[in-house]
């Protein structure tokens, strides 16, 4: 078992630090703020109080087993000494640059940087280093502790070494990998977010409602929710980043984000997260000032 660092505590950061601690690993999780990180306890906590009713081969546990494993902090000076890195703040070029920055200077040289972006280039973020060979992307899914593979990224720079060991640590905690070369979104998010952004056209254009688009895509194409609860589960902030990342980078206008998008982000209803997107819901958290991704 290694001691891991996990940066960022929103929706995707408290996953993955669940994630690994119930592997047995010491987890390092890192946010601005002492309010993000007694949230993220809390979330953990009750996902792991309700895990074994969600995944059968998950034995039941108590929270306290698995929140001894996690410590939270506020200082990034805490990395020293982690052996792997998984970064999951909000998807913006400008926070992740400064992170970098601190994160290389920190954290051993030979220590491993997973990427968990949902859209931005690996290279890119590598270029931010001195360890570009040990930077890595590491796309998880939301949420992570239940999403059965992980979409790895393979920038110019990334060693066979660094693949290798970044899927053997995935595979200890039950992950399948499907290792990609790197591009804008990658291979998920360069489709997934070209679906939601034209769902969120047909909404805005009046063509059927956010209730009747989702249930299409439930219904004829048998696929567990509709693009708008899952932009809603993504949140819609993260869904804007990324569509202007993908925009920025390929210059295609196919990417161009809805206006009704950046209505709803700049309104505040960022999707689950908030308790209101394109649709409601019962709970109501505040974003974490460094959130997640797909």
């Amino acid at each position: 078992m290694i001691r891991v660092g996990v940066v960022g505590a929103g929706t995707m950061g408290t996953g993955v630090s669940q994630l690994f601690a119930e592997g047995g690993h010491e987890v390092v999780l890192v946010d601005l703020a002492d309010d993000i990180l007694r949230r993220a306890r809390e979330e953990i906590g009750q996902s792991v109080r309700t895990a074994h009713l969600v995944r059968r081969s998950v034995p039941k546990r108590e929270p306290d087993e698995v929140l001894d494993r996690i410590r939270f902090t506020t200082e990034l000076k805490d990395l020293v000494g982690v052996e792997y890195v998984v970064e999951n703040v909000t998807e913006n070029w400008e926070t992740k640059r400064g992170l970098y920055a601190e994160l290389d200077g920190i954290c051993p040289s030979g220590t491993p940087f997973g990427v968990n972006t949902s859209a931005i280039p690996i290279t890119r973020i590598a270029s931010l280093t001195r360890r570009a060979p040990r930077v890595v992307g590491t796309h998880f899914m939301n949420p992570a502790p239940l999403k059965p593979t992980v979409e790895v990224i393979r920038g110019y720079h990334t060693s066979d070494e660094t693949i290798e060991r970044t899927t053997a640590l995935l595979a200890g905690v039950g992950k399948k990998t499907v290792v990609v070369r790197d591009s804008p979104g990658f291979v998920t998010n360069r489709v997934l977010m070209l679906t939601v952004n034209e769902a969120i056209f047909l909404l805005h254009e009046g063509a059927a409602s956010a209730t009747d688009i989702d249930r299409l895509f439930r219904e004829c194409f048998g696929h567990p929710m509709g693009p708008l609860a899952t932009a809603d589960l993504i949140g819609l902030d993260t869904v804007l980043f990324s569509l202007e990342v993908l925009y920025d980078n390929l210059n295609e206008p196919k990417y161009r984000p809805c206006p009704l998008l950046r209505t709803l982000v700049d309104a505040g209803l960022h999707g689950r997260k908030t308790g209101r997107g394109f649709h409601s819901y019962e709970t109501t958290p505040g974003p974490s000032r460094r959130d997640s991704t797909t």
